[in-house]
C-alpha cells in the first residue's frame, strides 16, 4: 500500500495553514473544509491490518510536523490541529486510537505550554478533549522508527495466539473423539433394534390377549363389582344372609352372657375368701 500521496496531502494542508502564519484552530478548519480533506478516507483499505497501518501512518505523519524542533510554532500547531481533525473525522467505529510514544508526549506538552504563553488556549483544549476520549495509545516505540515493524510484530503475536488457541481447542481432546465417533458401534445399534422388535412383539401379544383398552386395575375393579352383585342375588334367592345375621346375633349374645357368668363367679369367690 503506497501512502506517499496521503502524506503529501497532509504536507500541503499544513503548509497552506502555516503560509499565513496562522495559529488559530478556526483557520485550520477553514483550510480543511476548502480542500475537502475528509475525502482522504476514501483511499482507506478494507483489510483490518492494512486499515490500522493506514490510520497510524496518517497520525504519525501529522505528529512528525507537531514535534519537529526546527519548525515554526504555526507549523507545529498545524500538525496538532491536523491530528485532531484526522481523529475526529474518521468514518470508523470504534475510532482508531492515536499511538503516541512517551518522548512524543513530552513534546506535545511543551507545545501546549508554549501555546499558552502566547495566549493560544485552543491547543490545550484539544489535547484535553482527546485525553478525555481516551484517544491516545501510549507506548515506548517512536512512530518514525519502525511503525510498520511494530504493527507487523503485534499482528504476528495475535496470529500466534490464535493458532495456539486452535491447537488447544481441536487437538487430541474429547471434541475430536466425538467428531470421529461411530454412534452405531458405541450404542450397539443391532442389539437396540433386536430389543425394540421383541418389545413390539410382546406389546402386540399383550394387546391380543388382554386388550389394550382397559388397565389391569380397572379390570380387577370391574370383576369385584360383578362378584358383589352376584353375591347379593344369591343371598336374596337363598335367604342365607338373614340366617347368618341371626346366628351371628345369637353368638354375640352367648359371648356376652358368658362374660357375665365369669364376672359373677369371680365376685363370688372373692366374697367367700373374705369370710
Amino acid at each position: 500500500m503506497d501512502l506517499a500521496p496521503m502524506k503529501r496531502d497532509i504536507d500541503d494542508l499544513i503548509s497552506q495553514f502555516a503560509a499565513a502564519d496562522s495559529t488559530r484552530f478556526s483557520d485550520m478548519k477553514q483550510v480543511w473544509l476548502s480542500k475537502k480533506f475528509s475525502y482522504i478516507y476514501n483511499a482507506r483499505p478494507t483489510c483490518a491490518n492494512s486499515l490500522a497501518l493506514f490510520m497510524q501512518s496518517l497520525y504519525s505523519h501529522s505528529i512528525g510536523h507537531l514535534i519537529s524542533p526546527d519548525s515554526s510554532l504555526s507549523r507545529r500547531l498545524g500538525g496538532l490541529y491536523c491530528l485532531y481533525c484526522l481523529h475526529e473525522t474518521q468514518p470508523l467505529m470504534p475510532p482508531f486510537k492515536i499511538y503516541l510514544s512517551l518522548e512524543e508526549l513530552k513534546k506535545v506538552r511543551s507545545l501546549v505550554a508554549e501555546a499558552k504563553v502566547r495566549g493560544l488556549g485552543a491547543a490545550a483544549a484539544l489535547v484535553r478533549r482527546l485525553l478525555e476520549k481516551k484517544a491516545f495509545l501510549f507506548g515506548c516505540v517512536e512512530t518514525n522508527e519502525g511503525l510498520k515493524g511494530k504493527v507487523d510484530e503485534l499482528t504476528e503475536l495475535e496470529n500466534r495466539r490464535i493458532r495456539a488457541a486452535c491447537e488447544k481447542l481441536f487437538g487430541e481432546s474429547k471434541i475430536e473423539e466425538f467428531i470421529h465417533m461411530d454412534l452405531g458401534m458405541e450404542v450397539d445399534l443391532g442389539k437396540v433394534k433386536q430389543m425394540s422388535r421383541e418389545y413390539k412383539e410382546l406389546k402386540r401379544v399383550a394387546a391380543v390377549e388382554g386388550g389394550d383398552e382397559e388397565l389391569l386395575g380397572d379390570v380387577i375393579e370391574k370383576i369385584a363389582k360383578e362378584w358383589d352383585a352376584q353375591r347379593e342375588v344369591f343371598y336374596r334367592q337363598t335367604g342365607l344372609s338373614q340366617k347368618l345375621n341371626e346366628e351371628e346375633q345369637q353368638l354375640l349374645q352367648q359371648e356376652e352372657e358368658g362374660d357375665d357368668d365369669q364376672c359373677f363367679d369371680k365376685e363370688l369367690e372373692q366374697i367367700l375368701s373374705e369370710q
